[in-house]
């Protein structure tokens, strides 16, 4: 399950992930739903997509308000044992996937690194950003700030700003902690880095190995549980 502005480089994106995990795991039935944020979108797809014993996994990177509270209230309404998995980040194979994009993009030695994150409002959901871009730091072998495009502080164009006081020489290389392609991927194209790096998934590309393997262990993991307590 995914939630965010439709387009269509954003859809085919997440199908690719979504047709990575089905060729993987082909005895599991997998399908993808697509989640407006609002209330009562919320409550028609829970009733609509979710059999009863399904594990539905939030294709978000962090899990704010909408997953925390709003997916999992709504499930616990319905009858029937369905799960909810945890979010896919932070996790080591999102910062391999980040590195292989930043490295793609043509990285240099002297370029200053800057995680662009959606943002929250849920301050776990920031903390979790900042998490992110310590461990890319420690892969990249420099330190690596964070700029939130929606919410949060610092906001990404404040954040370059502040990069290019500091290191006036330096190119600011932004790593989208985004998905997919969308409406978030074009702001933090238009804030004025250097040089920006793609999206987690491509439209036209098939998903990296470790976002497929990441969702199928979400899956596990929420389906081992729901099995133990059983």
């Amino acid at each position: 399950m995914t939630h965010g502005a439709a387009s269509a480089a954003n859809r085919r994106a997440i199908m690719r992930l979504v047709d990575g995990v089905a060729s993987a795991r082909p005895e599991l039935d997998v399908s993808i739903v697509f989640l407006d944020a609002r209330a009562d979108d919320l409550d028609r797809v829970l009733r609509t997509a979710s059999e009863p014993d399904a594990v539905i996994v939030p294709l978000v990177l962090s899990a704010g308000f909408h997953v925390r509270t709003g997916l999992a209230l709504g499930l616990d309404r319905l009858p029937g044992s369905a799960r909810l998995a945890s979010e896919l980040g932070p996790d080591e194979r999102i910062v391999d996937v980040l590195a292989d994009r930043l490295r793609a993009a043509g990285l240099g030695d002297g370029d200053a690194v800057l995680l662009a994150a959606a943002g929250s409002n849920d301050p776990r959901a920031v903390r979790e950003c900042f998490e992110v871009a310590r461990r890319l730091g420690q892969r990249l072998g420099r330190s690596a700030t964070v700029g939130f495009i929606a919410a949060g502080i610092p906001r990404l164009p404040d954040a370059i700003e502040m990069i290019r006081e500091v290191h006036p020489a330096a190119r600011v290389v932004l790593a989208p902690y985004l998905l997919a392609p969308g409406a978030f991927h074009d702001q933090a194209i238009a804030a004025g880095a250097d040089v920006i790096a793609e999206p987690l998934l491509g439209p036209d590309e098939p998903a990296a190995a470790p976002l497929v393997e990441l969702v199928i262990d979400r899956y596990s993991a929420a389906s081992a549980e729901r099995r133990g307590r059983v």
